[in-house]
């Protein structure tokens, strides 16, 4: 592979919501400052935010303060979660949508003016055009260099301390190396770990991003960066087949979540994220499904709202309904849960972070929703917390020193890349293992099939045999660059399952129903559990920590 060297003041891996404000953001407050911005995809419609959204659904409307976001947030993750990290993001909410709408993000207005609300914390916006705006504003910075198709693999540390990052350009085939004082990572959660509801052709219609494989938490773990609340994945409550948002139909037009027989069951399980999911399964268990999202008889003016904001952000439901010749006023919408995935924009799950989003790499900084300790921070909640990761870096880079990376290392992690080209005899696919890795945690590590429930043996199969995939992953073959980019996102993905795994087996308890359904301790556990559960990479073997919770108006520092 041809080789070449870059050096920048900052890197941020990942161009998507948090990466793109972040590079705004030290553009602004320090134009000569040198940024690098290494993207997977194109910038342009890149990440989460690549088909657009319909709402901004992280917003203190009037009337209501941060705090009372941070505690809808800890009500929803049953105390789980860092009040600190909250509320330094919540503060910002407001100001980073003012500058989206700068930006040219259409942001709908009453006849006073004001900005139209759904429910207590969302902005109704036509959000279609969201990333290319932000990716075009990065894009005409002079001191923001962005380099689209390159896939980092690897961070390099040495003394716990950040000295860059190493990627392969996925068209020319280069290997790079990129030098930085400090490092924003901002690669997304991890989908694609569990079977998903739909197989072959269709596996990728599903809730997260398909193309964010986890890259970030992988790089963090190898490195030895603390990690935190893995065991709180995120199941996403969707439209049967199409996995369309149901947030439209519940806030938009005010459905409740039905049994077959017409009851309304919701709140006899809670309407919390996990427990709104758990219900819906409960249901389906005991005979009473299919469930469905109650919208027989509303009026024709909500039949054509759902229709039009379905047709802008998942065209699928809109055709579903058209195809069967009924709209919505004249069939319920039967729901069901996705697969479980991992990602702190919407739980807990992330790196263990400080208020500056310093991970405990020195140097190396975390935002979106591959930071941990903060959920529910969608899209303005990612704005803030580039915005916060960038104005951390910009401090840390005026003492820091660029420390340069050996020649040898170098040539260690070309030799990795280039070994799966040599390989010849793969007696598998990369396909084939990700497909055995969906299966494995589907069937042990509490995916669909089990109804999202796990118990302790089941926890041990799966590490085994995960292991035994990682094993299997090392004699790959690629016959391109694309090739070998998939290998290294199934090798991602094995990393963040062992974590996982390891995630769920410490927390000997159910606090969150679906999302972490232990069978061995099917009970909630305040004496021993009202705590995080963190964990770090030592020696191949995952080490647990058990950290007391941050008390609400404290603040957790590194230095603490």
């Amino acid at each position: 592979m041809e080789s070449e060297k870059l050096i920048t003041d900052i890197l941020i891996i990942g161009g998507g919501t948090a990466g793109c404000y972040a590079g705004l953001t030290i553009s602004e407050r320090s134009p000569d400052t040198e940024v690098i911005i290494c993207e997977k995809a194109n910038i342009k419609r890149s990440g989460c935010l690549s088909a657009g959204v319909n709402a901004l659904n992280a917003y203190i409307t009037e009337g209501h303060t941060p705090q009372d976001y941070v505690d809808y947030a800890r009500k929803d993750a049953d105390d789980i979660v860092r009040g600190d990290l909250l509320f330094t993001m919540s503060e910002r909410l407001n100001s980073v949508t003012e500058r989206l709408e700068k930006l040219g993000l259409v942001i709908l207005k009453d006849e006073n003016g004001k900005y139209v609300t759904r429910g207590n914390r969302n902005l109704k916006i036509n959000g279609e055009n969201i990333k290319p705006l932000l990716a075009g504003a990065v894009e005409s910075l002079p001191n923001v260099r962005i380099i689209n198709h390159i896939n980092i693999t690897d961070f390099s540390v040495e003394n716990n301390r950040i000295k860059g990052a190493y990627g392969f350009g996925i068209e020319s085939g280069i290997f790079y190396t990129i030098e930085a004082k400090a490092v924003i990572i901002a690669t997304g959660g991890a989908s694609g770990l569990y079977k998903p509801n739909n197989s072959g052709f269709s596996r990728h219609k599903m809730w997260y991003s398909p193309f964010n494989t986890g890259a970030g938490y992988a790089m963090g773990i190898r490195a030895g960066a603390e990690m935190t609340t893995f065991e709180m994945r995120f199941i996403a409550l969707r439209c049967k087949d199409t996995i369309s948002p149901t947030g439209t139909l519940a806030q938009g037009v005010g459905a409740k979540q039905i049994n077959s027989l017409g009851e309304v069951y919701e709140n006899k399980y809670g309407l919390t994220t996990s427990q709104r999911v758990y219900g819906t399964v409960t249901e389906n268990i005991e005979g009473r499904g299919p469930c469905y999202l109650r919208t027989e008889g509303i009026t024709p003016e909500q039949d054509e709202s759902l229709i039009k904001a379905y047709l802008n952000m998942s065209p699928s439901q809109t055709i579903k309904w058209i195809e069967s010749g009924k709209n919505p006023s004249q069939q319920n919408v039967e729901i069901e849960g996705t697969e479980p995935y991992i990602v702190g924009g919407h739980t807990a799950s992330g790196y263990w972070v400080d208020t500056k989003r310093e991970t405990t790499i020195n140097g190396l900084f975390a935002s979106g929703d591959v930071a941990g300790g903060c959920p529910q921070k969608y899209v303005t909640g990612a704005l803030a917390e580039g915005e916060i990761s960038a104005l951390s870096a910009l401090d840390y880079i005026k003492s820091a020193e660029l420390f340069h990376i050996a020649e040898k290392e170098i040539s260690e992690h070309i030799s990795e890349a280039e070994k799966y080209f040599s390989n010849a005899d793969s007696l598998y696919t990369y396909e084939q293992l990700e497909e055995a890795m969906q299966t494995v945690m589907d069937s042990y590590a509490g995916g669909i099939k089990t109804n999202y429930r796990f118990n302790e043996k089941q926890l041990e199969l799966a590490d085994e045999k995960i292991l035994n995939l990682e094993k299997l992953s090392e004699n790959l073959h690629a016959d391109d660059y694309h090739e070998l980019m998939l290998i290294y996102e199934l090798k991602e993905r094995l990393t963040v399952c062992r974590s996982v795994i390891a995630h769920l087996k410490a927390r000997k308890e159910t606090r969150w129903h679906s999302f972490a359904e232990n069978l061995d301790y099917p009970e909630k556990d305040n004496i021993n559990f009202l705590c995080y559960i963190n964990s770090k990479l030592e020696n191949g073997r995952i080490k647990i920590i058990k950290r007391e919770l941050v008390k609400e108006h404290e603040t957790y520092e590194h230095s603490n």
